[in-house]
């Protein structure tokens, strides 16, 4: 039997088939995938062959096989350094959730997610969420935030998962397709869930006043069926996001506005940091390309980790 991997508690898997019947699957014995050094083998979007079996009257599937994945999204496991995680595969964009206060998100962050996006070549959209809290400077503080990543070529949409703005735009670009939902803890990802989708009443939480950092209230990964024919995987609240198995000269290449100017650097091995005659630091020089892009690109290049923290950074 094949089916579709829709929630992963790290040892049992919900598994639903293409006629629709669910399965509670397990593994049998070891299961590791070839090159990929992860503390969960199986991810929710993943799609595995499975067998029956019948014990106390009780109906359950064996995963033997999982099919190639169309790419996958990974972070490094908290807990276990040199280990990533899988948290999703087989998806076909990922909706990044940004607000500026009430947590903030740094550029640091966005940029080291988009790199790992483009990297397993997944469309990313920026959601700047919340925009009904912000006073003017605030507004025109997303407003140059969006301008710096719609230059680039990502689509940015301001929205209000509490008032309802934008959210139908968010709708359509879900149809027939499998999108995450991230971002910080408390940044909104379940309650704008919950305004796409009232029906699946996501569990919400305050933000911490004491520290601005959200609850977390997903501890695991799970897929969702809504009405209108979309899937969306709802993931943990991610407060770091480690770039793991890339090579500092492949970097740059997952920054698109880098990789375009890359052909009229003088060499083309080019790190674009001391380098003559590059046309990336030209860019920078000419106000081409944003200054808090060029720093996430040293900052990941000299393997800066963020630790899982917020407070790394000082506000852009």
């Amino acid at each position: 039997m094949t089916g579709l991997v829709y929630k992963s508690t790290g040892s049992w898997y919900t598994v639903k088939t293409l006629n629709g019947k669910v399965y509670e699957c397990r593994i049998k014995g070891k299961f590791r995938i070839k090159g990929i050094k992860s503390t969960n083998p199986i991810s929710v979007g993943d799609i595995v062959d499975f067998e029956l079996e019948t014990k106390n009257d009780e109906v359950t599937g064996i995963i033997h096989r999982i099919q190639e994945r169309k790419n996958y999204v990974i972070r490094k496991s908290v807990n276990l350094s040199k280990q990533t995680h899988i948290i999703a595969s087989n998806v076909d964009q990922i909706f990044l959730l940004v607000t500026i206060n009430n947590p903030p998100t740094f550029t640091s962050f966005i940029d080291r997610f988009l790199v790992s996006a483009e990297a397993y070549s997944i469309k990313t959209i920026l959601l700047f969420n919340k925009i009904d809290t912000y006073d003017d400077d605030t507004l025109l503080e997303v407003k140059y935030l969006a301008s710096i990543y719609r230059k680039i070529g990502y689509e940015c949409i301001g929205i209000s998962a509490k008032t309802g703005k934008n959210i139908d735009k968010v709708k359509q670009l879900m149809i027939d397709k499998v999108s995450i939902f991230t971002g910080h803890s408390g940044v909104g990802k379940s309650t704008l869930i919950n305004a796409i989708e009232p029906g699946l009443d996501l569990k919400t939480k305050e933000i911490s006043e004491q520290h601005q950092q959200g609850q977390h209230t997903t501890t695991f990964a799970e897929m969702f069926d809504l009405s209108f024919g979309a899937k969306i995987i709802d993931t943990p609240g991610i407060k770091g996001f480690g770039v793991v198995d890339m090579e500092k000269e492949e970097v740059g290449d997952y920054f698109p506005e880098f990789f375009e100017l890359k052909q009229h650097c003088k060499f083309n091995n080019c790190l674009h940091i001391h380098e003559p005659q590059c046309a990336v630091k030209e860019a920078l020089e000419n106000n081409e390309i944003a200054f808090s892009r060029y720093r996430s690109y040293l900052q990941i290049l000299e393997g800066e980790d963020e630790h899982y923290r917020t407070d790394n950074f000082e506000k852009e």
